[in-house]
């Protein structure tokens, strides 16, 4: 019997051991480990990467600018075709000489691939740009600004920003801003208007990010200053026609800017895991060379 009491005993399940099976001594907890994995932030750091998102709010702001400044009439659709483009061909020039500067061979696109895309788009674009204008004429104006909203916000929560999560869609991301654009080229007058506001809406939810990126993976320095511009440009545009909304967006910015970053940092603290015997099994795959 004494035998028996002085057995220690151990974490197996094949044996009898004369206690019950969630048995466990005193000794289980010796293994616990807390904040295991915890990371450690800067708070700048957190500022200047918190710029993505405000990158992605100050591009959905210019794309609503200039819908509203040609629903009034004071920017033609010719006008924002031709900056657009020009802007589009500056930005692809530039992505071409990174790629190639810091010998970035991630794409195997050619020039003429994205060409053709570039006429397909452009072309489907053109073409159906006259069903636009009426494709929701028997649905009301406040219902297609409801809609226009949830597919920004929509295109604002699944963008990429350089964090590979569960959330994260880029294609329902792009989808949602083009189904964006679509509602409110259904508002404006012509079929150039139309045309324009897709196009657009191709070049800043489709290939600015993708610039972006870019730019953030071969030259970060660039991040705040790009960060602060566009927050100047979508501040005096959005002031020239709303003042509420531009201090909204001033006010939000600031927030996601420097308040957001403060407040994780400060809650970093107070973070408790807590790791032990208990975690279910993880099985490592170890790489063959």
């Amino acid at each position: 019997m004494a035998d028996k009491q002085q057995k220690r005993w151990r974490k197996i399940l094949y044996e009898d051991q004369s206690v019950p099976d969630n048995y466990v001594d005193s000794s289980f907890l010796d293994e616990l480990q807390k904040n295991l994995h915890t990371r450690k932030y800067d708070y700048w750091t957190v500022c200047e990467q918190s710029g993505e998102v405000t990158q992605q709010i100050s591009s959905l702001g210019l794309f609503v600018v200039a819908y509203v400044y040609m629903e009034n009439g004071w920017l033609s659709p010719h006008t924002l075709f031709t900056i657009t483009t020009t802007l589009t061909c500056i930005g692809y020039l530039l992505k071409m000489y990174i790629e190639h500067y810091y010998q970035d061979t991630t794409s195997n696109r050619t020039f003429l691939d994205d060409i053709k895309t570039a006429l397909v788009f452009a072309g489907f674009s053109y073409g159906l740009s006259p069903v636009l204008v009426s494709l929701t004429e028997t649905i009301s104006t406040d219902t297609i600004y409801a809609m226009t909203t949830m597919m920004l916000l929509g295109n604002l929560v699944f963008h990429h920003y350089g964090a590979n999560a569960a959330l994260v869609s880029e294609a329902l991301s792009l989808n949602a801003g083009l189904f964006a654009s679509v509602c409110l080229a259904s508002r404006l007058h012509t079929t150039w208007h139309s045309f324009s506001t897709v196009t657009f809406s191709i070049e800043i939810f489709g290939l600015w990010p993708m610039l972006r990126r870019n730019l953030r993976k071969h030259i970060p320095q660039t991040q705040r200053w790009l960060t602060f511009l566009l927050m100047i440009i979508t501040s005096m545009l959005l002031w020239t026609f709303s003042t509420v909304a531009a201090i909204f967006y001033i006010i939000l910015f600031l927030f996601i800017t420097f308040i957001c970053p403060a407040w994780l940092v400060s809650l970093q603290p107070l973070k408790n895991n807590i790791h032990g015997p208990w975690d279910e099994a993880v099985i490592e795959e170890k790489k063959v060379s």
